[in-house]
């Protein structure tokens, strides 16, 4: 009965988390699921895949009815996303990815200092007009490093959408949640087959991860913009740092 509140709650955060930034809630899953409920590394990697699913659709369909989704991003970025996922995938054998995620969390830091300027200016940068190729490459670097890392997708698009093309960051948030639908469904069913993914810690943290996002999409969508960015940025920030600093203390070591 401890573990089944532990992993609801675990849910809940993680789908606040997802809903109020826009991203799949894995980056709390993860480590939650191996220290709290005492799970294989594997497993704890593994079982939030099927969570983000349900918890990224509640996040997703909050923000449409909002009319805070573009549509036509999210389908250019989820696409050659899927693809290059799974070549992340692949590449995790050839590649240093503690080096990687260093070079990712510096890019991360940058994208959350220009959306904490937005904010503190009070001027929204001038949104860029965007073709698909545009979108796909963002899709193409958030499916690969996904893909390498195992984390959210939206940690890449959500700062380049309201950081580098200047989309208004609900819509951002929004658009983001949309994409990552797609993206964690092929992680889904490899790890499925292979048997990695535990469907009891599953169903107890979608209890929690469901309503969760959609709180957390409502504060959102009921935040000023300035607030909003502070928010966002500031969580963005501290991941950025937190990757960072484990990971270029990793490296040091070795």
């Amino acid at each position: 009965m401890t573990d089944l509140v532990v992993a609801v709650l675990l849910g809940l955060v993680s789908g606040i988390l997802a809903g109020l930034f826009g991203v799949g809630g894995g980056i709390v899953m993860t480590p939650g699921i191996q220290v709290l409920l005492g799970t294989a590394p594997i497993v704890a990697l593994a079982t939030p895949l099927p969570v983000i699913l349900p918890t990224a659709i509640a996040g997703a369909l909050t923000y449409r009815k909002a009319g805070e989704i573009d549509e036509h991003a999210a389908l250019w970025m989820a696409v050659p996303g899927i693809a290059a996922a799974a070549l992340g995938a692949a590449l995790t054998r050839v590649i240093d990815t503690h080096l990687l995620l260093v070079v990712t969390a510096l890019l991360l830091a940058y994208q959350a200092f220009g959306i904490l300027r937005g904010r503190r200016t009070g001027v929204q940068r001038p949104e860029r007009a965007a073709g698909r190729g545009t979108y796909a490459g963002i899709g193409l670097v958030a499916g690969l490093i996904s893909g390498l890392l195992g984390i959210g997708g939206g940690l890449i698009m959500v700062p380049l959408l309201a950081g580098w093309l200047g989309m208004p960051l609900k819509r951002a948030l929004g658009t983001s949640l949309l994409a990552i639908v797609v993206l964690v469904i092929p992680g889904t069913i490899v790890h499925a087959a292979l048997g990695h993914i535990d469907w009891g810690i599953f169903l107890a943290v979608t209890l929690g991860a469901v309503p969760g996002a959609l709180i957390g999409a409502r504060i959102a969508l009921g935040s000023q913009e300035r607030t909003l960015r502070l928010a966002v940025g500031s969580f963005l920030l501290v991941v950025a740092v937190a990757y960072g600093a484990t990971e270029a203390a990793t490296l040091l070591r070795g």
